[in-house]
């Protein structure tokens, strides 16, 4: 599972989900990608189980890249346990994905089997997406301008 070498907090706020993706919501390096419709926090291992998902319906045929990073971490204190006395420990690492944001490409494969793979890949991730092709998002983004 994917997760920091090293931070420099241990510990962080919860942040705001607020907003459109302005940086990454252009697919760059493959054909097709997973776009986010709506804001979530993505766990490390659900970006994981995506990865193999597309890995294993492509059958070692392609490339599939990864956009988003778990750089932030999450804790919670156990259950039965009173409040205060200070900041939970950590549990896991998110990365936090606002709508817009292409999470995963894949490249080198027919579009019919990326589709595929991309849609079995959307079925592990906590949030609504949608799988667009990098036509889709370059005309998106000329009519706005």
């Amino acid at each position: 599972m994917l997760l920091p070498k090293r931070v420099k907090h241990r510990r962080q706020f919860r942040g705001s989900m607020a907003g459109k993706a302005t940086r990454g919501n252009k697919i760059t390096n493959g054909e097709y990608g997973i776009v986010a419709t709506e804001p979530c926090w993505i766990k490390s291992n659900q970006i994981e189980a995506a990865r193999v998902a597309m890995t294993r319906y492509i059958k070692r045929g392609g490339k599939v890249f990864i956009k988003i990073f778990p750089d932030k971490p999450v804790t919670g204190k156990p259950i039965g346990v009173r409040m205060g006395k200070g900041k939970g420990n950590l549990e896991c690492w998110v990365a936090v994905v606002k709508p817009g944001r292409v999470m995963f490409e894949i490249s080198g494969v027919p579009e019919e089997t990326a589709r595929e793979a991309l849609r079995l890949a959307t079925h592990k991730l906590p949030c609504k997406c949608k799988i667009a092709s990098r036509a889709d998002l370059e005309g998106g983004d000329n009519s706005e301008n």
